[in-house]
């Protein structure tokens, strides 16, 4: 064990969040800690079952005297996102996230954390293995594939469980309980590239930028940080316009659901052009370094040598695509006409990856009203249709409405207002949540969205206030005491 964890509180959900830390668990590749959690479950002595798909529910009975309470589920869900700084070696399908307290705030060496959602499935595990708890029915449902197309949820049959409230642990913001969400769908184009020989002598350059926060695609979409992708292609466009510089590869963005945080360009340049070119980029180093001074201060741009390469795009085809990705929206495009400061739809431009012959750029979308979601749907695809990509969109998942009377949500804040002598936030939320696609198979469910304080999520920067898990271990702790 983290020897750091071992003094952290509540330690029952510190040990769990450290045992997780162990396991693998990717999106898609969640065999692992399914199984973990299986076991887990029996080894405590609790009715335990895995779906098809590997969703695992674990169900612990009322304590004497509370058999008539209402039946809760708490849910989290298994997977992570693994995004890793460039120069960390690291591999998330074997290796241990290194954890390391750094003042008030657990993190992560080099690495996303795995806090989003890790910890709430510590706390749902410790629920379980507290015998002091005094509860009515509890189920505690982990979910896989929620990062990457919420799958696991989408698989779920309905009667898989049967408590009447549902407690979601996956939100990141203490003190706000979320209670609505955004519908979300992926655009992905694809191109098959053309190439050519270069007609005159050149050098060849690799442009990074790097150095961007990025973060999480829903929470943090409005934040005004600057996108990799974005920014790479505006300094591309630019180096053809007015120095001829041609693209040989280009990898920019990783993760559909993250804001671009680095990429690079490898580039040649002709020989006449070389010193303007590198004046340019430095110029653009300084210039973004200005642009993004509060909410990105540390971008940086950088050129170097590279190898020389056999062929560059094709012209015509390397300004189809660079005037595509330069004209593709990116961030918010409509704020909420109801809820002041909520974003109601926004796109990702997350990622283009050259591949062998093929490019493929990967973006994301929200939105809480459907008919703007499939709006900016067609703006994206349109980017890509005019030159020529195949454009496919995934089937996406639906919002979840928010219900003001809710009970579970009744509860709740009075636990917290008995605990912390204040009102919480009830929010609805930009990002996606599993609760839309619960509340298709279980239209009666009331559900209600909570959880610590993480910051930097989907990124290495990841991290999780520390003092927060405690306090919303103690409002489920209220809220058992007060539930009838």
């Amino acid at each position: 064990m983290n020897e750091e964890m071992l003094n952290l509180k509540p330690n029952k959900v510190f040990y769990y969040f450290n045992e997780i830390t162990k396991i693998p668990r990717p999106s898609k590749k969640e065999t692992k800690i399914s199984e973990w959690l299986e076991a887990t479950g029996h080894k405590l002595g609790l009715p335990t079952k895995r779906d098809g798909v590997g969703n695992v529910l674990i169900s612990k009975p009322a304590t004497p005297g509370k058999e008539n309470v209402t039946p809760v589920i708490f849910q989290a869900h298994m997977d992570m996102v693994c995004e890793k700084n460039a120069d960390t070696d690291f591999d998330f399908e074997k290796d241990a996230i290194q954890t390391y307290v750094d003042g008030d705030w657990l993190k992560a060496k080099g690495t996303t954390l795995g806090a989003d959602d890790g910890i709430g499935m510590a706390m749902a595990l410790a629920i379980l293995d507290d015998p002091d708890l005094e509860h009515g029915p509890i189920e505690c449902l982990f979910t896989i594939d929620e990062e990457t197309g919420l799958s696991g949820a989408k698989a779920l049959e309905a009667g898989f469980m049967t408590g009447k409230m549902l407690i979601n642990l996956d939100s990141e913001d203490e003190g706000q309980f979320f209670i609505g969400c955004a519908g979300g769908q992926d655009t992905i184009a694809t191109l098959k590239c053309d190439y050519e020989d270069l007609e005159s002598p050149a050098k060849f350059f690799k442009v990074t930028v790097k150095g961007l926060q990025g973060g999480h695609s829903g929470d943090d979409i409005n934040k005004g940080r600057g996108n990799a992708v974005k920014l790479l292609t505006r300094l591309l466009w630019n180096g053809y316009c007015d120095y001829d510089m041609r693209v040989a590869d280009i990898q920019a963005g990783n993760l559909r659901n993250a804001i671009a945080r680095e990429g690079f360009a490898v580039v040649a340049v002709p020989e006449s052009n070389v010193e303007a070119f590198t004046q340019y980029v430095m110029k653009m180093d300084a210039v973004l370094k200005s642009e993004f001074h509060t909410t990105d201060a540390g971008v940086t741009v950088m050129i170097e040598p590279a190898d020389a390469c056999d062929q560059v795009l094709e012209e015509t085809f390397q300004i189809d695509l660079l005037n595509a990705l330069l004209v593709c929206p990116h961030g918010v495009q409509a704020m909420s006409q109801d809820i002041p400061g909520f974003v109601e739809t926004s796109t990702n431009l997350a990622s283009v990856k050259k591949d062998g012959d093929t490019i493929t750029i990967t973006t994301s979308q929200r939105s809480s009203v459907e008919s703007r979601k499939q709006a900016i749907v067609d703006k994206v695809s349109t980017a890509f249709w005019m030159i020529g990509a195949d454009v496919v969109t995934t089937d996406g998942y639906p919002g979840w409405d928010p219900n003001p009377n809710s009970e579970v949500l009744r509860v709740l804040v009075d636990a917290y207002k008995n605990l912390f002598q204040k009102e919480p936030q009830v929010l609805a939320i930009h990002a996606g949540l599993e609760c839309g696609l619960f509340s298709e198979k279980y239209p009666d469910l009331d559900m209600v969205s909570i959880g610590p304080t993480l910051r930097g999520v989907h990124s290495p920067d990841e991290k999780l206030e520390i003092k927060t898990v405690q306090m919303c271990w103690d409002l489920l702790v209220e809220f058992f005491r007060l539930l009838k």
